[in-house]
């Protein structure tokens, strides 16, 4: 894994890119429990049967549900950086969803530094995440994540 130092050290990232990370399987049971926590219990989601007859043949992830596994899907990619005391999600500047993850089907991320500046204490960062579906061509998501470190 890379180590870098400092904002001088980010900034001497930028543009590469980094992963893939590991697989992740979105079972069933993950797509009804975010279907409870947010309370969308749209039938393409959480339907089995009637989803069989649906458009996409099977149950598919929530596209909030497939943004919200990127903190996860993200771990390891990049490098470590020295003497950060914290790290906060800022936010996102795009997010797209070009295709859909099916139920039982396994995810991974591939991430992109597109910039790095100076904020008081510490650095902001731009990457943009792209998720992919195993055998699928086109990716499931395609985020820039705004990330704010403090030293």
């Amino acid at each position: 894994m890379t180590t870098v130092s400092g904002i001088d050290g980010l900034k001497a990232l930028v543009g590469r890119e980094w992963g893939p990370g590991e697989w992740l399987e979105v079972t069933q049971e993950r797509i009804d429990a975010f279907a409870d926590a947010t309370d969308d219990h749209q039938w393409i989601h959480v339907d089995v049967e009637r989803a069989r007859s649906g458009p996409f043949k099977t149950t598919i992830a929530h596209g909030f549900l497939t943004l919200s596994l990127v903190p996860r899907l993200r771990r390891g990619l990049g490098p470590q950086v020295e003497g950060v005391r914290m790290a906060i999600n800022y936010g996102l500047n795009r997010v797209r969803f070009p295709s859909p993850v099916p139920a039982g089907s396994r995810v991974r991320a591939r991430a992109k530094n597109l910039s790095v500046e100076e904020v008081p204490g510490g650095a902001q960062l731009v990457d943009q995440i792209t998720v992919e579906v195993e055998g699928q061509e086109k990716p499931a998501c395609v985020a820039e994540l705004v990330t704010r470190l403090y030293f």
